[in-house]
């Protein structure tokens, strides 16, 4: 028997309000496979596709699924189920599932599914425990057959972001792995402001000990450097009225 899932108050964001902006450059272009009669018109639905799941622009060989693509391309399979095997294939588990934790899995799997951020962290730790309950695959299984995906993208819409009113696109904003992710890959790279920085300093500085040498002041001689007040043996003395003339 699985754990119902959490309740939790979601947020007033944009996408959970009608939008009035005029289409723009910036808005998300909408792919559906019924608008797609052609070959080339299907590839670049399919690119679509890469491009929400995977969110990088590159498509390597390494994320393609050929098997999927070949059904889709024979309109054997819908949008939607593309979108569930790539988001349960093995290069979406290595790239996003194994490098986050599940909070961030969560995060980076509601934005390229549903095309929404989570509301709050209590939908965070309500689809965490989905997660470890249900598995990761069990997970885009709830997600893909929610109402929420059913309302906005039917079965044959790409998912994309949904209002893009005051945030860049997710993609841009949101790389694939967190901070602590790429620290540990990359365990020799200097970072700013850590307090390795400065232990790595001192520990490189080297300190040199210094013996001290007694030193004996029994044949120093001191030189007389008292003033001469005399010249050739004779005082010398200076009278005042002497220098300054009477003005009489």
């Amino acid at each position: 028997m699985s754990i119902p899932l959490l309740q939790y108050k979601p947020s007033s964001q944009n996408q959970r309000v009608a939008g009035y902006e005029v289409p723009s450059e910036d808005s998300p272009r909408s792919y559906r496979l019924e608008d797609s009669p052609t070959t080339s018109e299907i590839q670049e639905l399919i690119w679509a596709v890469y491009r929400q799941v995977f969110s990088e622009h590159e498509i390597l060989k390494f994320y393609r699924q050929p098997n999927l693509e070949s059904q889709l391309k024979n309109r054997a399979i819908t949008v939607r189920d593309f979108i569930r095997g790539l988001a349960k294939s093995e290069s979406y588990r290595r790239l996003v599932v194994e490098t986050n934790s599940n909070y961030r899995v969560v995060e980076l799997t509601l934005k390229r599914l549903l095309g929404r951020a989570p509301y709050n962290k209590e939908e965070e730790i309500a689809w965490s425990i989905k997660i470890a309950t249900l598995g990761f695959s069990g997970f885009v299984d709830t997600l893909v057959d929610s109402e929420e995906y059913q309302t906005n993208f039917g079965e044959n819409t790409v998912p994309y972001q949904r209002r893009r009113f005051k945030d860049r696109p997710f993609n841009l904003v949101t790389p694939r792995y967190a901070n602590y992710w790429r620290d540990k890959q990359e365990g020799d790279r200097y970072k700013w402001g850590d307090i390795n920085n400065f232990l790595d300093m001192a520990s490189s500085i080297q300190i040199k000990t210094v013996n001290p040498k007694p030193v004996s002041t029994a044949n120093i001689q001191i030189p007389d450097s008292s003033r001469d007040t005399t010249a050739q043996g004779v005082p010398v003395s200076i009278s005042p009225s002497a220098s300054f003339p009477s003005l009489r």
